[in-house]
Formats: structure tokens, C-alpha cells, sequence
């Protein structure tokens, strides 16, 4: 995007309430132009073609067409990026399988600060997702192929932190991970009540049991565990193992939970027996976390530019010195387990 140039919005919802309140909050930033707004799936293909947006907020739940299936059909033919508006239901994961780029959870917009709290939230991931990349979606582009199952590997901690994008590319990671794999701690920058679902598609998919983390939750051989979406979470030794503390706290780097704070605790406990990934998002959340458990001898890994939707996180690690490899996501569990095996 051209330096000073406004981001070009198409607002889709079928709810006329939702759609005009969206369309106004956000054409009050002045980054931000609303170009058009749309009823349902059939109205926004023909505002795509007639007005060129550059990002598309889109609800889930329309007539005619849902917002995934919209998706499905959409991105192989017209890749643009998407911001999901969601209550807190499943189907978002759908959604992200199919192409959004992220989603804003409009659900219990009494205890977010009204249609405030969505606007600010929406505001927000339009303009990264105005800077994502989201053209591997077109058919016939070419992808990367996912590595197989992983082999077994020794006994140590791996620790994952990620932001836009971060969802699929978490779940293809760990994905390839064996039953027997190393207890692993995840934050994944999300709202309450999505962080629990997104543990438990995790766990429907993977070989290791995933959840989302609870206070003194034991972390050890096969366990995944995943940030509750409104606390930090630490990692302690626990005599011969490890334990993870969540807890109430101000925002880091503007999140709760913060990558940082995760990855600072795992420096500090595990230090050499750990393994850092960082992956796609926005801003520098982490970077200075993954930098510290380099300097006490964590094998650390950045998803590469070319495979992340939003390459911030990572790129700001990376010029930091705190990324050891950069790494290809397809390529990402079979780093990890050659590492752990060498």
C-alpha cells in the first residue's frame, strides 16, 4: 500500500444495523475509506468487481450464502484480505481455514465498550490485514507441501507464539507432531472464549493432547498448552518438570496474553532445553522474549517472510538477532525435530 493512501473497505453483513454502524466507525479513521457495503455474498462479488477493495470485512451468518462458503468460493477466483465478524462460534475457524486473514468478535458488545469496542477492534485488524498476503489463495498458485509426521525427539520444551495468521499456521505446525512429542506452551494472540475452542479444534486434530491452560496446569511429554485468551501465561519448574501460572495482567506490547511474557518465563526455567518458534503477526510482540531465550541457549526459529501472512513479529526478531533460522512454515515441525534429535 502506497504511503498515505487510504485502505479501500467493503463492509458485508446482512444485519442493516451492523452493517451502517461498521461502515460509519470505520470510515471515522482517516486511513480508512468505506467504499461500498454489501446484503449477502451475491451483492459483495459484484461490489468486489465494481469497486476493487482492498480489504473486506464479512459477517459469518447470511442468507442466501454463509460468509465460509462466500470465502471458498472467493479466494481461489479473487484473493483479498478478509476480517471475519463473528459472535464467538466455532465457524470462525472455518473461516480461517478458508482464507480470512482474522476476525472480530462482536458478541457481548456490552462488556466491550459498546459498538466501540468492535469498531476500535475492527479498525485495527483492517489495517494489518491490509498488509497481508493472501494471494497463495489464487488457484493455481503454488504452495508449499506439508511435511509428514515427525519423528520422536527427546525430552525437552517447545514454546510457540504467534499473532495474525497465527491460527493455521499453529495448527499445521503441530499438526505433524507425534503423540510422544515435547510438552509444548502456546500463545496465540486471541479474544476469551476463542482461545478455549481453538484448544479444542487443536486437540480434535493433533496426536498430542491439546487444551486451553489453567492455572498449575502440569505441562509435560504429549501436552499442548494454550494462553486463556484474557491472562498471561508463565512457565515455572516444578520440581522434575514444569508448570504454567496464568494470571491477570496489564497488556504487553498491547496483548494479554503476550508472547513476550511467555517467552521470558521459558528463558528464565527451561533456558538450553527449550525451543523458541515465533510466526506471522503484526508488531514486535515476542522479539525480545525469543532474544532472551537465545542468549540462554534456546534453539530459536522465525517463520520466514515469504510464508507469513503478516511478516512483523518474526522480521522485527529476526533484525533483533534473535532468530537462529528462518524457516519456511511447511518446513517448520521438521526443524523442530531435527533439532530435538540432534
Amino acid at each position: 500500500m502506497l504511503k498515505n493512501k487510504k485502505i479501500r473497505v467493503l463492509v458485508v453483513d446482512d444485519s442493516l444495523v451492523y452493517r451502517e454502524t461498521i461502515a460509519r466507525g470505520l470510515a471515522l479513521d482517516p486511513g480508512i475509506e468505506v467504499v461500498a457495503t454489501a446484503s449477502d455474498a451475491y451483492d459483495a462479488r459484484d461490489k468486489i468487481i465494481a469497486f476493487e477493495p482492498d480489504v473486506m470485512t464479512l459477517d459469518v451468518e447470511m442468507p442466501r450464502m454463509n460468509g465460509i462458503e462466500f470465502l471458498k468460493r472467493l479466494m481461489p477466483q479473487y484473493p483479498i484480505p478478509v476480517v471475519m465478524v463473528s459472535a464467538l462460534d466455532e465457524k470462525v475457524f472455518e473461516a480461517l481455514d478458508a482464507g480470512a486473514v482474522d476476525f472480530a468478535n462482536k458478541s457481548d458488545l456490552g462488556n466491550r465498550g459498546g459498538a466501540g469496542g468492535l469498531i476500535n477492534e475492527l479498525t485495527v485488524k483492517v489495517k494489518i490485514a491490509s498488509t497481508a498476503k493472501v494471494s497463495h489463495w489464487k488457484k493455481g498458485a503454488p504452495s508449499g507441501q506439508r511435511e509428514k509426521s515427525v519423528s520422536q525427539a527427546n525430552k525437552k520444551l517447545i514454546a510457540i507464539g504467534a499473532s495474525t495468521g497465527g491460527t493455521e499456521a499453529t495448527a499445521q505446525i503441530v499438526q505433524a507432531f507425534p503423540r510422544d512429542f515435547p510438552g509444548t506452551v502456546i500463545v496465540q494472540h486471541m479474544p476469551p472464549g476463542f482461545t478455549r475452542m481453538y484448544a479444542e479444534r487443536l486437540n480434535r486434530i493433533c496426536l498430542m493432547e491439546v487444551k486451553e491452560a489453567e492455572d498449575r496446569d502440569r505441562l509435560y511429554t504429549g501436552r499442548i498448552l494454550v494462553a486463556p485468551g484474557d491472562r498471561h501465561m508463565r512457565l515455572k519448574a516444578c520440581g522434575d518438570g514444569y508448570q504454567v501460572e496464568c494470571f491477570q495482567g496489564d497488556r504487553v506490547n498491547g496483548h494479554c496474553p503476550s508472547v513476550d511474557v511467555l517467552f521470558e518465563s521459558v528463558a528464565k526455567s527451561a533456558g538450553s532445553r527449550a525451543l523458541g518458534v515465533i510466526l506471522t503477526g503484526m508488531g514486535g510482540d515476542g522479539a525480545k522474549g525469543l532474544y532472551s531465550m537465545r542468549e540462554k541457549g534456546a534453539r530459536t526459529i522465525g517463520q520466514n517472510e515469504e510464508t507469513c501472512v503478516v511478516y512483523g513479529m518474526p522480521k522485527v526478531a529476526y533484525e533483533m538477532g534473535a532468530v537462529e533460522k528462518q524457516v519456511a512454515l511447511p518446513n517448520i515441525a521438521h526443524t523442530i525435530a531435527s533439532w530435538l534429535n540432534g
